[in-house]
Formats: structure tokens, sequence, C-alpha cells
């Protein structure tokens, strides 16, 4: 390998360097979109049933609005009664397991969801998840 640079190049990492340009992350699958329009929820104390039910409002809402990404906070479960009841499954009656579940399932829901994925520590962790959703083309 050579140790010798050509003046070209040094100008060139010069002009890259110095540039306020910023070059898209090519593993992203969202690349153009740096900023989302976010909203959230927190659905620590609902029952199954009332969050399934408040996701799919907030969901659909959230579809009209234009809104591209979601934070669900479901909490990690581990206050949860189901221990104590042996009809109850362990996981699937906790609602960070059961909610995706149940938007897996729903093909309405589905049909207006790019992405679901695990959140980052600092919007709940294991204890949450963001949806992408898509952009609604009836709505300029």
């Amino acid at each position: 390998m050579t140790d010798n640079i050509s003046d070209k190049d040094k100008k060139d990492w010069d002009n890259f360097i110095n540039s306020k340009e910023r070059l898209d992350i090519k593993d992203s699958k969202f690349p153009n979109k740096t900023k989302f329009k976010t909203r959230s929820i927190d659905l620590h104390g609902y029952t199954l049933n009332e969050a399934n039910e408040v996701i799919e409002d907030f969901i659909n809402k959230a579809f009209l609005e234009n809104v591209n990404k979601l934070i669900v906070v479901t909490g990690k479960g581990l206050h949860s009664e189901n221990e104590k009841d042996p009809y109850v499954s362990k996981d699937l009656g906790i609602l960070k397991y059961s909610v995706p579940e149940y938007i897996s399932n729903n093909t309405n829901l589905m049909n207006m969801i790019n992405e679901i994925s695990d959140a980052e520590i600092k919007d709940g962790g294991a204890g949450a998840f963001y949806i992408f959703l898509k952009k609604n083309k009836l709505i300029k």
C-alpha cells in the first residue's frame, strides 16, 4: 500500500470534511425521513381488552392525522396479576406480548403499518415498542 496521497485526494477529503452535507444512513429503512411526526400512548393499568380497543383507536387516529411514528408503552409485565391465575397465559396475558400480537393479527391495522420494532431505552426500552405507519395517501 502506498503512503502517497495525491493533492486531488487531499482536496476532495478536505471538501468532504468541511461540507455541511450529510450522507444518508444506508442501513436505515427510512433514509429520507430524519424527523418523524410522533405520538405516544401509555397502556399501564389497562386490561387486555381495554388495551386492544385503545390501541386500535390510537393507530386509526394517528394514521388519519398522518403521524408516522408511534411509541407504545406497555410496561414489562413485572407487576402483572396473571402469575396468580392458572388459566391465563403467563406471556400472552401481559400487554408487552399481547398488544403487538393483537396488532399483527389485525389485517386492517397492518395495512396502515410499515414496521413494528423494539423501542430504544430513552422511549421505554423493553417496556415499549414503536409502530411506524405508512403515509396516508388520502391526506395531503
